[in-house]
């Protein structure tokens, strides 16, 4: 058997919370667990780290098909897998609540492939209207976050979108400038206090210049609060 280092350790853990390792390689973690204290610890601290991001999602009210749905699903893996940590139940957790999972799973992605240092703080920028997750922004430290587009968004010709934050105290939102849809963007920070949890972040449609007012004038296209995860 090859050693393992500590990365391929962590990389595995959390692979592993997140659902997206094989059934070989899942039932070899499963084995591994009660005997490696080491990756026992890097599971648990998976746990814990995405076990926050849950809350960037309202609760959604199952219906009674979709009870019926989980008590089955509980019910199955219970008896193919009762040693399973109550993290890794997810069908459980898609019922319960899609849009967290798919915020879960965006965050944890990125978590996994960082090549960078792994972020600090991390935002999902969801629609007001259906929750729909359409940005991710991470910062590896307080004076410097990456807005990360999910997809492509339709902006009028007319209009811009306007990356706007504000914190707890401060008297009104801060612009962070225009974005271009569909293309990442990195914003410093040196000109504003360090970042904090719960902090706000949304992107509004403002005309083709921005804000007139300094000031967010259109409607909101996404929005998110910061969620410290180191």
């Amino acid at each position: 058997m090859t050693s393992e280092s500590a990365q391929e350790r962590d990389e595995l853990a959390g692979e592993y919370v997140l659902g997206t390792l094989s059934f070989e390689q899942r039932s070899e973690v499963q084995r591994r667990l009660p005997n490696d204290p080491q990756l026992r610890a890097a599971v648990d601290a998976w746990e814990r780290r995405l076990l926050e991001l849950t809350d960037l999602a309202e609760p959604q009210q199952p219906s009674a098909q979709l009870w019926q749905r989980i008590e089955r699903s509980v019910g199955r893996l219970a008896r193919q897998a009762p040693s399973t940590s109550w993290w890794n139940l997810l069908p459980l957790w898609r019922g319960l609540s899609a849009a967290g999972l798919a915020a879960t799973l965006i965050l944890g992605s990125i978590l996994l492939t960082q090549t960078t240092p792994k972020p600090n703080y991390l935002v999902v920028l969801v629609a007001p209207q259906d929750k729909a997750p359409g940005w991710v922004i991470q910062a590896s430290n307080s004076r410097e976050i990456q807005l990360i587009p999910l997809g492509v968004v339709e902006v009028p010709a007319d209009k811009a979108l306007e990356f706007w934050t504000k914190a707890d105290g401060w008297q009104g939102p801060v612009s962070l400038g225009l974005v271009k849809p569909g293309q990442a963007l990195s914003v410093p920070l040196d000109k504003l206090p360090p970042l904090q949890p719960n902090q706000l972040f949304e992107l509004t449609l403002e005309g083709a210049n921005g804000s007139p007012i300094g000031k967010p004038t259109g409607p909101i296209q996404a929005i998110g609060r910061a969620v410290k995860v180191l």
